[in-house]
């Protein structure tokens, strides 16, 4: 390879870089305005993108803007759908961030999009990007609170069979109480 060639290649992976670093500080990064203003709007889209699929779940909503209601829930799948491909090309190690609970929930954001081109009705599981609101943890720096979170989690765990026993009477109950109301 000729020197400036190899230049070249050396200056086109370092202008990579500064960009990488830089997305990466905009989309990840909460305590820069640039990263703030971005968290905001896309909390903003996600709120929008949940009250869009709850309103098409209402039928007289939907007979009156259903077609509406679609091209804005596909709107939203698109850009969530980019917005999940750029996270992956601004951090260093993508399967790292793909298999984190973020990327799994986001990911999980826009497949009942794509699914329900194949499977009708799937459109409504949409509703779990509501859980992609979790971000607002680390823009209100409220992250020192998830110790108490995962001591929430290990209670459950640990209660796990006071818990299944509990919901097994309950549901027992609600078939007997339901068989009677039946009859």
């Amino acid at each position: 390879m000729r020197p400036e060639s190899k230049q070249r290649t050396t200056h086109h992976q370092a202008k990579h870089k500064a960009w990488r670093a830089s997305l990466h500080e905009v989309i990840f990064e909460a305590d820069t305005p640039a990263g703030k203003w971005f968290d905001i709007l896309l909390i903003f889209s996600i709120l929008l993108s949940v009250l869009a699929v709850m309103l098409d779940s209402v039928s007289s909503v939907s007979e009156q803007y259903g077609t509406l209601l679609y091209a804005i829930e596909w709107c939203f799948t698109l850009l969530f759908t980019f917005e999940y491909l750029v996270r992956l090309m601004s951090v260093g190690r993508p399967m790292k961030y793909a298999t984190s609970f973020f990327g799994i929930v986001d990911l999980l954001a826009v497949i009942p999009s794509y699914l329900s081109l194949l499977f009708p009705g799937t459109e409504f599981l949409l509703v779990i990007r509501i859980l992609r609101i979790l971000r607002v943890f680390r823009i209100l720096k409220l992250v020192q609170y998830l110790g108490e979170a995962q001591m929430l989690l290990q209670a459950l765990h640990s209660s796990r069979r006071k818990i299944t026993v509990f919901l097994f009477a309950v549901f027992t109950l609600v078939i007997v109480f339901g068989a009677f109301m039946y009859v």
